[in-house]
């Protein structure tokens, strides 16, 4: 029985379980298969790797505060995060993956690393 190939079509010369006729077909099919279907999700990503970049610059000692203008300057957007953190007193923390900022008052944030 002649097997051909996943992405061209081609027929398959070897092994009984290959699946694609070259380096090339099985690199552009997974290319294919991973790529972000939608605007959506590349653009969310894209905000939340600015974000991250962002508070990473100004907490390079993993604690730090600084204000919300700052923030806002170089681009911030407090819409985008990863997960929210809420400790046992009820403070809010707000993550993008590792990097944590949590609203203090007068526009101040505290900036925090998670270990």
């Amino acid at each position: 029985m002649q097997k051909s190939c996943l992405e061209c079509g081609e027929k398959i010369v070897g092994r009984v379980d290959k699946k694609f006729c070259s380096d090339y077909c099985r690199n552009a099919h997974h290319n294919n298969l991973n790529k972000d279907r939608k605007n959506l999700v590349r653009n969310i990503n894209n905000l939340l790797r600015k974000n991250y970049r962002i508070l990473e610059e100004f907490n390079p000692n993993e604690k730090t505060t600084t204000s919300k203008n700052k923030l806002l300057t170089r681009g911030f957007n407090f819409e985008y995060f990863t997960s929210i953190y809420t400790t046992k007193t009820g403070k809010v923390y707000y993550f993008v993956y590792d990097q944590g900022y949590l609203p203090l008052e007068n526009g101040i944030y505290a900036l925090v690393k998670r270990n």
